[in-house]
Order: structure tokens, then C-alpha cells, then sequence
């Protein structure tokens, strides 16, 4: 039995392979042309091997008649395959190699020919490691212990229930020389199946890499904010959760900070939203710029954002707060825009004991509240 096409050995080549799946056109002319490629491979491999069997003929070793029998019954098999896939049969199964009864086919045939030329039976029965290494590739483990008990079965009542006496013809060179061909090919077959399966796990496992590289990057996004690239509300509040029984089990200090850009919708008024888009981005960078590793920082809502200090008390927290006030107001805004200004009003909360997430965000709303009464640009504690 012959090595498969690389389409065979990759059980990922063909995405819709779902049996009822609705297949295009062309997705049906591909798996079809595939399957040709395949039998073809096959079809050669039993041709080599009956001209192994002519130079064993040609030795005196067995009958003439053996060899083109060999490829006959091969050929019939793989020309009955092809018929099948191209009447649109295999379509049907999910496996549409149908490997499994491919094996138990090619089995049959190699012990058939065990039996009826034993003096040359070492070749056929090398061939089974052939098709056993070829089965084995795309099948399930179901699949690979139902193919493997059928050769069981066979070489059970090959070795048992009969008294053939099967040879490895070695007498004369010319013996010596077709039993060497035979080796060859057949430990060249399952080698060159062992190296593209191990190049297949390779390929796989950086498909694997890439695919988990892929939903990271889909995590990623999903946390933040298209606009401003800060965290989103809902992951900043899972953060601020995360921070909160951290914080609360280690006795640690945490502050946070509710900020709002003063006037924002007047912003949006007067400049157009596409400038009041910039002003946000711009603040967001400025933030990261001058925050933490540690620090965590998210869009909570419109112009509002909400800073996480971990470890930080509360009178630390109102400096970093009023330091990050005075570089916004000290921007040069006026490059979006003439006359635009961009202040910030900021209330700061210190995590009290046993406080929630929700108790904890309510004061640090309060203090933001203070600071816009009072004039905005400016930061307030709770």
C-alpha cells in the first residue's frame, strides 16, 4: 500500500469535513482531487512492488503469474475506490477517506498473497507495517484498534490454522537483491510516514502557538476600549474587584480615582466630536505615561475614568492626582484646536475595612462631585 498525499496525513486540511456539512462547490472538487492523489500513490506502490515480485519470478524463486496478479488485485482495489469517490459516495462519512476500509482491503490482499505465494510471504507481511502506518495517521483510536485487531486476526489465522511455510528469499544474488529492494522501500514508506507525522505535530503545535496567540489578542481587545486603548468598564471594575480581596487579605493600602474631563460635552459642541475623540485619546496617553506598572486604568463611562492605585495610601494618592491635574491643564491643547483647554476633575477614595466595590466607588463619586462644586480642575478626597 503506498504513502498517502500530504492532504491525507493532515487531518486539518480539510476545515468542513462535518458529515451533513454544506460543502462549496469547489471544497467538494478539492477533497475529490485529493483522494485521486492518494490512489494514485497507492496504485504506484503496488506497481513497485509487483516489479519486486517479477525480479523474485525472474530468480526461479515463484511463479511469473504472482507479480502482475499482485498489481491486478491492487489496481481493482484503488479503481474501485476512485469510482467510489467520484460518484460523490464517500461524501457521506465523515472520515471521507474511508480508511478504515481501505486497511482491512489492502490486509486482506497482502494476506491473500501470504497464502498463495508463502515463498516470497515476508514481502507481503512487510507491507502490513505500511498500511498499518498509513491507516494509522488520520484514523481515531476507535479506528486504529478496530484496523489493528483485523491484522491480528488475519496473522493469527495465517500463522495458526495454516501450515504455509513463509520464506524471506535470500538464496541467490538475485534473491539477495530483491528481498534488499523490498527492505528499502518498505523501511523507506514508514519512514517518510514518521517524518511527515512528525512534521504534521510540528506544524499543528505552531497552529496551536498561533491560535493561542490569536485568542489572546481577541482577549486583549475585548478588555479595552476601541478608543482610547484604556481597559473597558467591565474589566477595570473586574480589576478593581481583584484589587479590592487582594488589597482586604494582605492589610495593604489601595486608592482609587474617579476622573471626569471638565466641560466635555461642550468640548464635543464647539470643536466637533472628531477633536473631543483626540482630547480623550490624548488624555488616556498622558495618564499611561505618567502611571505605574502597577496602576490599572479604565474607561468607566463617557468622559469618566477610573484610576486603580494599588499599595498607594490616600494622601499619596491625592499628589499623584493633583501632579496628573497639572500636566493635563499644561498641555497644549490649542493643537487640535484654537483655544481649546482640557482640564480634569478628580475624586480620590482610600479602600476602607470590609468596604465594597460598590461602596468604595459611591465615595470616590461623592469626592468627584465636590471637586466639579467647587470649580472643577481640581482633585477632592472623600
Amino acid at each position: 500500500m503506498g504513502i498517502a498525499a500530504s492532504p491525507f496525513l493532515n487531518p486539518t486540511a480539510d476545515t468542513p469535513s462535518g458529515v451533513g456539512r454544506k460543502l462549496t462547490a469547489d471544497a467538494l472538487s478539492r477533497r475529490a482531487r485529493q483522494r485521486r492523489q492518494i490512489q494514485g500513490m497507492i496504485g504506484v506502490s503496488y506497481v513497485v512492488d509487483a516489479m519486486i515480485l517479477l525480479i523474485y519470478a525472474h530468480a526461479g524463486t515463484t511463479s511469473a503469474s504472482v507479480g502482475p496478479a499482485f498489481a491486478v488485485c491492487g489496481l481493482i482495489s484503488v479503481t474501485g475506490y476512485i469510482a467510489l469517490s467520484e460518484s460523490g459516495f464517500n461524501e457521506r462519512f465523515k472520515d471521507h477517506y474511508l480508511v478504515v476500509p481501505q486497511s482491512i482491503v489492502s490486509m486482506i490482499i497482502m494476506l491473500a498473497f501470504t497464502y498463495a505465494a508463502p515463498e516470497v510471504g515476508a514481502m507481503f507481511l512487510c507491507e502490513l507495517f505500511v498500511v498499518f502506518a498509513f491507516s494509522s495517521l488520520r484514523s481515531t483510536p476507535w479506528q486504529a484498534a478496530v484496523v489493528w485487531t483485523a491484522m491480528a486476526l488475519g496473522l493469527a489465522g495465517l500463522f495458526l490454522l495454516t501450515h504455509k511455510p513463509i520464506s524471506l528469499p535470500h538464496t541467490t544474488f538475485l534473491e539477495r537483491f530483491a528481498t534488499m529492494a523490498m527492505f528499502i522501500l518498505t523501511i523507506g514508506r514508514c519512514m517518510y510516514i514518521g517524518i511527515f507525522s512528525s512534521t504534521l505535530r510540528e506544524s499543528l503545535y505552531k497552529s496551536g502557538l498561533a491560535l493561542k496567540e490569536a485568542n489572546q489578542r481577541i482577549e486583549e481587545l475585548a478588555e479595552l476600549d476601541d478608543l482610547t486603548g484604556s481597559f473597558n468598564r467591565r474589566r477595570i471594575m473586574h480589576l478593581l474587584d481583584d484589587e479590592i480581596l487582594r488589597a482586604q487579605r494582605i492589610d495593604a493600602p489601595c486608592s482609587i480615582a474617579l476622573i471626569d474631563l471638565d466641560w466635555f460635552k461642550r468640548i464635543n459642541d464647539t470643536y466637533g466630536h472628531p477633536i473631543g475623540d483626540e482630547v480623550l485619546r490624548t488624555f488616556a496617553i498622558t495618564v499611561f505615561a505618567n502611571i505605574r506598572g502597577v496602576d490599572r486604568f479604565g474607561r468607566y463611562g463617557g468622559e469618566e475614568f477610573l484610576l486603580v492605585l494599588p499599595d498607594t495610601p490616600g494622601e499619596t494618592a491625592t499628589r499623584m492626582l493633583e501632579r496628573l491635574r497639572t500636566i493635563v491643564a499644561d498641555l497644549d491643547w490649542s493643537a487640535f484646536s484654537s483655544g481649546l483647554r482640557v482640564t480634569i476633575s478628580a475624586g480620590v477614595a482610600s479602600l476602607g475595612p470590609n468596604e465594597t466595590a460598590d461602596s468604595f466607588l459611591a465615595r470616590a463619586d461623592r469626592a468627584l462631585y465636590k471637586a466639579k462644586a467647587r470649580g472643577r480642575n481640581r482633585i477632592a478626597s472623600a
